[in-house]
């Protein structure tokens, strides 16, 4: 786990926004070119384009369970529900974490009180998605390089 937090962060430090930070951390277990979540992520730093609305790093938490879960059939869309269970779990999971899930208030813009930092938010999105969906791998991936 600490492997994805590090990379996240450094992603976040290469200037990466927050969304992209999340989702590219998880590119080789999500199955996708990190090029192409880069891409897709973009407009969603800094709480959707920049307003401060939902914080990036929690929109790259959802957009890594649309990933993880989609059954990927244009035709037929049955994996929908549980995803949309996913992401609410995710969202208390993190809400309850840091009081919020709006990045204006995570910063604290209004109050001067900030409840998170970007770097906390991203750390937190990484944590949580590997504790939803790749526990295991994350686990086989630690004792392989032990060996």
């Amino acid at each position: 786990m600490e492997t994805r937090v590090n990379r996240a962060l450094e992603n976040r430090k290469k200037g990466y926004n927050c969304a992209q930070a999340v989702l590219c951390a998880y590119s080789d277990l999500l199955g996708a070119e990190e090029e192409l979540l880069f891409a897709v992520s973009e407009g969603f730093g800094g709480g959707m384009g920049g307003m401060q609305g939902v914080c990036g790093a929690v929109t790259g938490m959802y957009m890594a369970a649309g990933l993880k879960n989609s059954c990927k059939d244009l035709g037929v869309c049955s994996t929908k529900p549980v995803t949309s269970r996913m992401v609410r779990e995710l969202a208390k999971d993190f809400k309850e974490k840091n009081q919020s899930l709006i990045c204006r208030e995570l910063k604290g813009v209004d109050t001067g009180k900030m409840l998170r930092s970007c770097e906390g938010c991203i750390e937190d999105a990484v944590r949580l998605i590997g504790e939803h969906f790749f526990k295991e791998d994350l686990a086989e991936a630690s004792e392989e390089s032990c060996i």
